[in-house]
C-alpha cells in the first residue's frame, strides 16, 4: 500500500466517523463533524498531489480516489438533507448526487468504448468540487440558517450549477459515442 492510496482509504474510514460524531448529542459535535469532514477534503487533495509528486499512481488508486470522493459527498449531503429538512438543500443536493450517478455511469460506458479521455475531469470539475467542499463544511458546522450558513446554502447552489454545467459538457463531449445508438 502506497501512502496515497491509504489517504484515499483514510477518507473512506472517516466517512462513518463523520457520521457518527455528527449525531453525537453536544454542542461541539457539528464542529467536531466539520473538522473531520475538512480533513476528509484535504486527503482528497493531498493523495492526488503525491501519487503524482511521487510518482505513486495506481490503477487502484484510479479508482478508489473517485468513489471515496462520491461517497464522502453524498453521505454528508444527505446528513445535510436529513437536517435542513427543506427544499432549499434537498434540490441542490439530489442535483450534486444525480449528477455523480449519471457522470460515473458515462465514463464507465465511454471507457468500455476506449474514448475515457474525452469525459475526463475537468477544471470546472476541481471548481465545483472545492465550492462543494465549502459549503458542506460550513453548512455541517453553522447552526440552521444562521448567517453564516446562507453563506453555505449559496455556495451549495453554485456548486450544482457548475454541477449541471460540467455534466452538459461531459454530455457534449460524448454525445458522438452516445447518438449513434439513437
Amino acid at each position: 500500500m502506497k501512502l496515497p492510496n491509504l489517504l484515499t482509504l483514510l477518507r473512506i474510514v472517516l466517512i462513518p466517523v463523520f457520521i457518527l460524531v455528527y449525531y453525537l448529542p453536544y454542542a461541539w459535535s457539528p464542529w467536531a463533524a466539520s473538522a473531520i469532514f475538512g480533513l476528509a477534503a484535504i486527503t482528497d487533495w493531498f493523495d492526488g498531489y503525491l501519487a503524482r509528486k511521487l510518482d505513486q499512481a495506481s490503477p487502484f488508486g484510479a479508482f478508489l480516489d473517485p468513489v471515496a470522493d462520491k461517497l464522502m459527498v453524498a453521505a454528508a449531503l444527505v446528513v445535510l438533507v436529513e437536517v435542513f429538512a427543506s427544499p432549499l438543500v434537498t434540490v441542490p443536493a439530489i442535483v450534486i448526487i444525480g449528477r455523480e450517478i449519471v457522470i460515473s455511469a458515462l465514463r464507465e460506458w465511454m471507457a468500455e468504448l476506449g474514448a475515457r479521455a474525452s469525459v475526463a475531469v475537468s477544471n470546472i470539475g476541481k471548481i465545483k468540487t472545492t465550492l462543494q467542499m465549502v459549503s458542506i463544511l460550513i453548512l455541517i458546522a453553522m447552526p440552521l440558517y444562521s448567517p453564516l450558513s446562507w453563506l453555505g446554502i449559496v455556495a451549495l447552489y453554485g456548486a450544482a450549477a457548475l454541477t449541471l454545467w460540467s455534466m452538459v459538457l461531459y454530455l457534449r463531449a460524448a454525445w458522438p459515442h452516445l447518438s449513434d445508438d439513437i
